[in-house]
């Protein structure tokens, strides 16, 4: 069972302090260990779905970052959800998601997903019916476990003044400046509200799938405990692929060796 509800005190939280080095040996670890999961999935014909939900600024799109680092593009896709286009608020909100689902050994990343109707559509919509989308997110997410697909979901959280000084910092950095949106200025205006309608979700949606949420303040602490989760969701799950045998390193050398 997962985390059933987010505080507002993240940032009190303890975590272990991950030095530079500390941090990219783990790093670089557990991104080998990915790719060769994320091969395992494409030699077994596996479908993983990875959910990532959190506010603006909680890192979401730096974890998809140093997620993919080593990982085969031509065997995931990143899918960053935006509000719904014309076309797409006239049809079902769960619509424009099936065909983003991946095909057999295949990964798919939601960057924000169809929780996105219990969330921003809740708060800054209007939406008073999220218990029916809890209802019907639930049997989407049991459909696509019967169909054999892995669904791993991810909250990343961060609290209000961290969100603020991260925003901050976009705004005072030329490079990073044109990330700062009126939908970001909203949302940290929004933050209170935000976390009601996060923990009603954790508190709704987890079954058949639970929720792994992560204290984010502390961005290294985050990536790490994060990529361990992913990869802890798929190992016996997903067999990574055989390391070469001895023959074949010795006739490969034998070939390529001058």
């Amino acid at each position: 069972m997962g985390q059933s509800k987010v505080d507002s005190d993240v940032g009190s939280l303890s975590h272990p302090k991950l030095g530079e080095s500390d941090y990219q040996a783990m790093l670089g670890g557990l991104q080998l260990e990915l790719m060769q999961l994320q091969l395992g999935t494409y030699r077994c014909g596996k479908r993983v779905v990875l959910l990532l939900e959190g506010p603006d600024a909680a890192g979401k799109g730096g974890l998809i970052r140093r997620l993919v680092r080593h990982m085969d593009p031509r065997g995931v896709r990143v899918h960053a959800i935006g509000p719904p286009s014309r076309v797409e608020r006239g049809q079902h909100y769960l619509q424009r998601f099936w065909s983003r689902l991946p095909q057999a050994g295949r990964w798919c990343i939601f960057d924000r997903s169809w929780y996105g109707r219990m969330l921003v559509e809740r708060v800054e919509c209007g939406l008073t019916d999220w218990q029916r989308a809890a209802r019907e997110i639930r049997h989407l997410e049991q459909a696509l476990i019967d169909d054999g697909v892995i669904v791993i979901k991810v909250l990343l959280y961060i609290d209000k003044e961290e969100q603020r000084q991260r925003l901050l910092k976009r705004l005072n950095n030329p490079e990073k400046a044109w990330k700062l949106t009126t939908a970001d200025l909203d949302s940290h205006v929004l933050h209170d509200e935000y976390q009601q309608a996060y923990n009603d979700m954790l508190a709704t949606t987890q079954q058949p799938v639970p929720w792994h949420c992560i204290a984010a303040n502390h961005k290294r602490y985050a990536r790490i405990t994060a990529l361990q989760t992913i990869r802890d969701s798929l190992q016996g799950r997903v067999i990574p692929p055989a390391t070469p045998s001895n023959g074949f390193e010795r006739r490969a050398l034998s070939i390529l060796t001058p």
